[in-house]
């Protein structure tokens, strides 16, 4: 098997990462970092038997296939050239910080021919992939990812820096466009909202609220999924998943309030019997393995068989679209209920930034 020749452009991160798992795979040839920092790409380059270049630019003729890893406003550019030049693209997520640039990029692969993957790396996590199949009908879905500030990402807010990875995961689930879009947000850092929360509601009636901060002092990334069955709680961070399921004894037998309230109920007994007797709790089985690397290894596939990949240009669009409404939901939220009073994202003073700089 003739190996694919790669290419990662950005040693950030996740740059360095990509870098390392591309070279660790048997049908693929590192051919090049491209850093513009020549320490650094020198560093990375060596560390895995590649070379290292200043521009992608100069050796688009010898790759087969790219990642961009680099901040996010660059996106666009890089990937449009590389695209052009025939080259099958990884774009880490977003896509793009724009939908009019996203549906660009996913317009130019239709017209090349060439693959392109956006790097929702939480599509391959093991509890995710645990727990998807327990998901049927979803009706209501409440996301938390929050964590401390990281001083990366400083390009973006929080709502493509860590949301737009529930969006992802959303509308995997829902498997429906967006009807509506509520949000609000606040800044503390700097000049993007760090702080959000956004409520989506879908035609089929599917709600689910998300909430990200990137300024939290812990960290947590959890999903809960509720439908007409019973309810699957994921945890990102720990990869285990739990599925809730009302038992027989539940759905056809006395209620249990009503057993409550009989003289001499044993209340201890029924509270014992909550989980277990009741409620029927599984815990799905999630596989260990290395979610980058995975998504790496789907990527390789796809360029090979020609097949599309799990999570393609069109998905990683609708996320850059529902994460631009969520933002304009936010610059539009009129927290005193009047055009007249304040409107946007609000810093920790309770003033928004726009009225601050002034």
């Amino acid at each position: 098997m003739t190996a694919l020749r790669a290419m990662v452009v950005g040693t950030g991160a996740l740059g360095r990462h990509h870098a390392r798992i591309l070279a660790g795979l048997s049908d693929v040839e590192l051919r090049a970092v491209a850093e513009p920092n020549e320490a650094v790409g020198r560093a990375v380059a060596a560390a895995h038997g590649a070379q290292w270049i200043a521009d992608c630019r100069e050796l688009l003729d010898q790759i087969d296939l790219a990642v961009i890893a680099v901040p996010t406003v660059a996106h666009h550019g890089l990937a449009r050239e590389l695209l052009s030049a025939g080259i099958d693209l990884f774009v880490e997520k977003p896509l793009t910080h724009r939908a009019d640039q996203a549906r660009e990029l996913v317009d130019l692969s239709r017209a090349t021919g060439r693959i392109l993957q956006v790097g929702h790396v939480e599509r391959y996590n093991p509890a995710f992939l645990a727990a998807r199949h327990s998901v049927c009908d979803p009706k209501y879905i409440r996301s938390e990812r929050v964590s401390p500030y990281s001083f990366r990402s400083t390009d973006i807010g929080v709502v493509f820096d860590m949301m737009i990875h529930d969006i992802d995961l959303v509308l995997s689930l829902v498997a429906e466009p967006v009807l509506a879009v509520e949000a609000f947000g606040v800044t503390v850092m700097g000049e993007h909202e760090d702080v959000a929360q956004a409520r989506l509601r879908f035609p089929g009636g599917c709600i689910a609220d998300l909430s990200a901060s990137r300024v939290s002092p812990v960290s947590r990334r959890s999903m809960q999924v509720w439908s007409g069955d019973g309810c699957v709680q994921i945890d990102f961070a720990a990869r285990e998943a739990a599925v809730y399921r009302p038992t027989p004894t539940l759905l056809f037998g006395t209620p249990p309030v009503d057993r409550a309230r009989q003289p001499g109920a044993n209340i201890d007994q029924l509270k014992a019997d909550v989980f277990g007797t009741l409620i029927e709790v599984q815990k799905p089985l999630a596989v260990p393995r290395d979610q980058l690397t995975e998504e790496l290894l789907a990527f390789v596939e796809s360029v090979r068989t020609r097949e599309p990949p799990e999570v393609s240009g069109e998905q990683g669009l609708t996320a850059v679209e529902t994460a631009e409404a969520i933002l304009d939901s936010i610059a539009r939220h009129q927290w005193d209920a009047t055009a007249h009073g304040r409107v946007g994202p609000l810093l920790a003073t309770g003033m928004p930034r726009q009225k601050m700089a002034g």
